[in-house]
């Protein structure tokens, strides 16, 4: 007789885990394994990196998720190794070599062609990439052998800084926009060489004000004995904001949804600058908000654990 499976009971883990994503997992094959270890009921991650890639995958959990968002409009950065001379129809090593050419590139050219790549540029998202055309990813296309249309994208490339030279490798620190993808990145650089290229190696050292510097490995976080004491806080996404205090009756009414005139309000410290804001009574984050004109604080997303 087949018995009936328990179901297992999750647990509700609120906060942001600073994973060094390894090579071979897909980011959604690392969230699984994160979310299993914290036995977390509710997770998700802050952007893809491919499986080839390595380094900075936010993780969040419960409450933290709802922050999310904020961390895929970030701007990203990332160490890459670029191979000239080889092409691949993945724009990395996971692909197979479709050309091969020979490079005959100095330091001189390296610099120019940089030089090109700086700033606001248009950018043709890949065919194997996850973007969707009526309802089904451009990789599946690709691995039907089937190539469709991409318009160019805008995105902006705030840093392009050359590490080391040795051909037939090339080293590079990038910060970008959000929707940049490297690995095009690295196939356009090549062909503005001459010579053609695809990715060696990416990893992803920043997200937003995010840094590798509280960052841990899968197997750091599966031999813990505390693994839950691993996990920043929750407002670790929102650093960057400004952050507003208020007292316990102003906390209630926005914990209620309502706007707050806090240019009434004299005994509350408001921040100059108009826009995203982290709100807060005492140590204990209430939620973001927007911060308007003649200083009204309109709530936009609370913490569900701290509204009793």
């Amino acid at each position: 007789m087949n018995q009936a499976r328990t179901k297992r009971v999750r647990d509700l883990v609120d906060g942001v885990l600073l994973l060094d994503k390894p090579v071979g997992f897909s980011s959604n094959d690392a969230l699984i394994k994160a979310k299993r270890v914290l036995n977390a009921k509710k997770a998700g991650h802050t952007g893809t990196l491919d499986p080839f890639a390595t380094g900075l995958l936010p993780l969040c959990f419960g409450e933290a998720t709802k922050f999310s968002q904020d961390l895929l409009e970030a701007d990203k950065s990332y160490d890459t190794t670029v191979h000239l001379g080889q092409t691949t129809d993945t724009g990395d090593t996971e692909g197979e070599v479709i050309d091969t050419r020979d490079v005959n590139v100095t330091l001189e050219q390296i610099h120019a062609v940089l030089a090109q790549f700086r700033g606001p540029i248009k950018q043709v998202p890949p065919m194997y990439s996850a973007l969707k055309r009526d309802g089904k990813p451009l990789y599946e296309y690709a691995r039907e052998g089937i190539t469709l249309e991409r318009e160019a994208r805008d995105v902006t490339i705030h840093k392009l800084e050359l590490i080391a030279y040795e051909a037939p490798f090339l080293k590079l620190s990038v910060t970008c926009s959000k929707g940049t993808y490297i690995r095009v990145l690295g196939q356009d650089i090549g062909e503005a060489l001459g010579c053609g290229a695809h990715l060696n190696a990416l990893r992803r050292t920043q997200v937003g004000a995010l840094t590798t510097e509280h960052m841990i490995t899968l197997d750091e976080l599966v031999a813990h004995e505390a693994p839950l004491t691993l996990l920043s806080p929750v407002d670790a996404l929102l650093s960057s904001f400004p952050a507003v205090q208020l007292n316990a009756e102003l906390a209630k009414r926005f914990l209620n949804g309502q706007r707050l005139a806090l240019g009434k309000e004299p005994a509350i410290s408001v921040p100059a600058e108009q826009g995203r804001v982290r709100v807060y009574l005492d140590a204990k984050l209430l939620g973001t908000a927007i911060l308007g004109e003649y200083s009204i604080l309109q709530p936009e997303r609370l913490i569900a654990f701290v509204a009793e």
